[in-house]
């Protein structure tokens, strides 16, 4: 990003300011303490203040650093809200030493981003590992912590941005209705308020205003540092010392006005049901109900997070059977915000287009009514605490994950929390449940809306949890889990780690064991069937046969499968287009051989019930409602029909939610079963297994299970067509909708194995690849803020020389002017000035360390490994691809770009409520 000198001086004004101040401290290296150590993770502490945890972990191949402040939207005042969040944003913004943060986080081929919550905010980058790239980061996170600029003129252009931030969830029914019952639940305190905040305060917020925020609760005394994944954890924390061991521990005081309060609003017992009502465009109908409940801290949220699962839980839970079997609702929820301080139990009830919004409200407030006084029974506690409890089993076996997770748990008090939680999940009984629904889930403490007068309130007195340090003192957790083996995730590696099989039925089988954190497994079917020609006119019923294969077996109903599954501690997804079916299979050593028989009897053994055909088919056409007014929905069908056409009724057609609608009414049962018995087989399927598994007896297994299932009819790859077009624009009305999406396309005559991509792949990363240092993003985001989500893709395939070019951005529909002004010079200046030396040379360790991050990660090297084969090809092609890459000149670059890209070939795609707007000109 270009920034101005006047700019600088101002910034470097506000970075001296800090320094001055004392922030920084030239003494001699400080010492951590420690102070306790956890199930493999220990935490220190140093003198300023700051809580440091490590948690190494040798097999993995990247390091996660994550700083948290204590501070979220609940520590807003009046005329503040949303600049909690504002600051997150200020912070990517720079300091003296670091004055383009995104540049350097794509240099380095991180993983970063921030979020802001209602009690914390935190900051982290996943980099591949080294002590080159954990010093860095560390020195950044140390640096920006009381450096960073937080200047007006940057202040200015990212208003607008978090303004289109705030756009991007207004388009969404579900996301404002719920805020509208927090808003409407909470008289008093923070979490009423949204996070992302008022969109007037955001504007106006003045910038001595925000300094002042960042001043007061940025510093290390008010920060919980996570270093998480493979380094070394000595060498680390000596480097903690010298670079946040720095920064002084600030002099608070009232006269300086940055003492840090302990927030003190208690919210009062609600004293009748209150009601909100939301009118604005869309197209499903959603009743939603909110219950204030306790601290996520406090001991009774084990027996609510229970309570959650079996209110929400499908097809087994209350809700579920109360409101979609009786097709009063097409899908049901329920969830629970966690929160430092009293908390929300939510639940929600979708339709489809035309069914009573009234008859479902009715029926979620009886169902919630009828769980605070019938019975849990011991089964329904059991299946949600083993689900429940297989979540935080698989998380603590990602160090990546318990990283992140720890900002949640370290901002509700102790990061130790986590543990407890799950010791106290463990000992919920159905008594327990039974007492916190009849506490909470009252009518009194309900809000679905407005206020009605009662005459003997019943209200609830939410209980105050005892201080955490009583809860946490003397805990000592339960043994580290298994490390992993430290894995060479090169090309090279990879093809001689993985060994190549193929079954009697010709099914192909890849193997790559190794020792993984936790003993997880990961594997993925890829199952191939059909051919164009005979494929027509099936798409929805194949579509209905995927989702099914999910729903039971011929031995077990859809609620045993899954209860099966979270007894295993498994998890199994299915998803399928055209002509593919994919299940992705995450397990245990242990679990595998169950998991992958169960998997088969899936696949192999489906339970077909019409009744769960039935229930599908109302959740599809209420999802189907839902997306038939979204800009971005719209402008992807234009897109295919445009730039990859087919006929109505081929398997890649483009169709309409209304297409879909009606033809997923007209489904049969008979015609699922026949589809499955006309299709599926394994013939032409892929299965690929990495992880801690013994090859040679997993090898046996998948050659019983699946060695003599054949397919019935031939596959045929289906054949990618983009055609040459001339340029022309597309514009679609969605009304009511605040924010609008738009597409540049160009089609592009190349495959993936040609000598031009490796250097349309590079311009393609520089134009709107790397984290907001592209040159859309910095164009559109970081310099003028007219989108919060702007990027551009380059799709190439592997076997036709067929791909396409997209730019893409998301934006207020009165800013398409400038926008598209924006897009059309920056394709300009990609073709007559070209990209720099200094872009490409910054860009190629940037990609490249991002595809070595991929290729660390499980399941993304299995869709890798799958790919490759489908291709004929071994991992040598990433080797040779990223040898191409790493040769390439500016010369080259911009010669393949010019070859390319041709403005009088892009079509332009926009949706959004264009009508009665008139649109902001782009400055001249």
């Amino acid at each position: 990003m270009q920034v101005s000198r006047s700019t600088v001086r101002r910034a470097l004004t506000l970075g001296a300011a800090c320094l001055c101040a004392g922030a920084v401290s030239a003494r001699a290296q400080v010492t951590a303490t420690k102070l306790t150590s956890v199930e493999g993770i220990t935490e220190y502490s140093l003198p300023n203040g700051l809580h440091v945890l490590l948690f190494p972990d040798a097999s993995k191949a990247t390091t996660t650093i994550n700083i948290t402040y204590l501070v979220g939207s609940r520590h807003e005042g009046y005329g503040e809200s949303g600049m909690a969040h504002l600051l997150e944003h200020m912070v990517f913004k720079g300091t003296p030493k670091h004055p383009d943060i995104p540049k350097e986080l794509t240099v380095h081929g991180t993983r970063p981003n921030g979020s802001t919550w209602y009690d914390r905010t935190n900051y982290f980058e996943t980099v591949p590992a080294s002590d080159a790239n954990v010093a860095w980061a560390l020195e950044l996170e140390a640096d920006r912590m009381v450096n960073s600029f937080i200047a007006k003129k940057a202040l200015e252009s990212e208003f607008s941005v978090v303004r289109n931030e705030f756009e991007s969830g207004e388009n969404s029914p579900f996301r404002v209705l719920m805020e509208r019952v927090m808003s409407t639940a909470y008289l008093w305190h923070g979490y009423g308020r949204s996070t992302i905040g008022s969109k007037e305060d955001i504007e106006s917020v003045p910038i001595d205003r925000l300094q002042a925020f960042y001043r007061k609760y940025y510093q290390p005394d008010n920060a919980v540092l996570v270093v998480a994944g493979k380094f070394e954890p000595e060498k680390t924390l000596k480097q903690i010392e010298k670079t946040f061991g720095a920064i002084r521990r600030p002099q608070r005081s009232v006269e300086k006005g940055n003492l840090l309060y302990k927030t003190y609003t208690i919210e009062p017992a609600q004293d009748g049901e209150r009601l909100a009502i939301l009118r604005r465009t869309g197209d499903a109908p959603l009743a939603m109900v909110g219950y204030h409940v306790p601290a996520g801290l406090h001991p009774d949220f084990a027996a609510i997070d229970v309570l959650t699962d079996i209110l929400g839980n499908e097809p087994s839970g209350r809700l579920y059977k109360a409101l979609v079997e009786p097709k009063v609702a097409s899908s049901i929820g329920a969830f629970n915000f966690q929160l430092r301080e009293p908390g929300m139990l939510l639940a929600y009830a979708q339709q489809k287009n035309g069914d009573s919004v009234d008859a479902a409200r009715a029926a979620l407030e009886r169902a919630m009514d009828a769980t605070a006084t019938a019975p849990v029974t011991p089964e329904e506690v059991a299946r949600a605490k083993a689900a429940l409890l297989k979540q935080i089993d698989l998380l603590l076996a990602n160090s990546e994950q318990v990283g992140f997770a720890l900002s949640e748990w370290a901002s509700m008090g102790d990061w130790r929390l986590i543990y407890l939680h799950r010791d106290r999940i463990e000992k919920v009984t159905p008594a327990d449940v039974q007492r916190v629904a009849a506490i909470y889930l009252k009518p009194s403490n309900r809000t679905v809306g407005v206020f009605y007068p009662t005459e003997k309130p019943d209200r609830t007195i939410v209980a105050q949890a005892a201080p955490v340090e009583q809860m946490v003192a003397g805990y000592k957790g339960r043994a580290v889990a298994q490390a992993g083996e430290v894995f060479d995730a090169s090309p090279v590696n990879i093809d001689a780690r993985a060994k190549q099989s193929a079954l009697p039925n010709g099914m192909l089988l890849t193997l790559l064991p190794k020792k993984t954190r936790g003993a997880i497994v990961n594997a993925q079917v890829a199952l191939r069937y059909g051919t164009a020609q005979t494929l027509t006119g099936t798409s929805t019923i194949g579509s209905l046969v995927h989702d099914l294969l999910s729903r039971g077996t011929t031995a077990l109903t859809r609620q045993q499968v899954n209860d099966s599954l979270d007894k295993l501690k498994a998890r199994v997804s299915m998803a399928g287009a055209a002509n593919n079916l994919t299940v992705n299979i995450q397990a245990t050593h242990e679990a595998l051989p169950a998991v992958l028989k169960l998997v088969a009897s899936e696949l192999r053994s489906p339970r077909f019930d019409p009744a769960e055909l039935d229930k599908l088919k109302q959740e599809q056409l209420a999802q189907l409602d839902a997306m038939k007014s979204e800009p971005q929905v719209k402008v992807s069908i234009a897109m295919a029909r445009r730039m990859t056409p087919f006929p109505k009724g081929h398997p890649s057609y483009a169709m309409t939610p209304e297409e879909e609608g009606e033809e997923v009414r007209t489904v049969t049962n008979d015609q699922v079963r026949k589809f499955y018995t006309d299709f599926y087989g394994a013939s032409y399927a892929h299965m690929a297994i990495v992880g801690d598994f013994d090859a040679d007896s997993t090898a046996a297994l998948v050659r019983s299970l699946f060695g003599d299932w054949k397919s019935p009819q031939k596959f045929e790859r289906i054949v990618r067509v983009t055609p040459p077009l001339d340029s022309t624009t597309i514009v679609m009305e969605t009304p009511d909708k605040a924010n609008a999406f738009i597409a540049f396309v160009q089609n592009l005559a190349l495959r993936d194995d040609d000598p031009d991509y490796p250097a349309m792949a590079l311009a393609n990363y520089i134009m709107g690849g790397g984290f907001l240092s592209s040159r859309l993003a910095t164009r559109l985001r970081q310099q003028e803020g007219i989108s919060y989500g702007v990027g551009s893709n380059l799709s190439v395939a592997s076997l036709d020389r067929s791909g396409s070019f997209m730019a893409m951005a998301i934006y207020n529909p009165q800013n398409v002017d400038r926008l598209v002004t924006a897009m059309h010079e920056e394709v300009s200046k990609a073709l007559t000035t070209g990209f720099t030396a200094a872009e490409i040379q910054g860009a190629k360790p940037a990609m490249l360390q991002q595809r070595q991050q991929s290729r660390a990660n499980d399941p993304e090297l299995i869709n890798m490994l799958i790919a490759r084969k489908f291709a004929g090809r071994t991992m040598a092609y990433d080797t040779k691809f990223e040898a191409a890459i790493d040769a390439l000149t500016p010369e080259q670059v911009n010669a393949t770009v010019k070859k390319y890209l041709d403005p009088s070939k892009i079509t332009i795609i926009r949706a959004g409520d264009f009508k009665g707007k008139p649109p902001v000109k782009a400055t001249p």
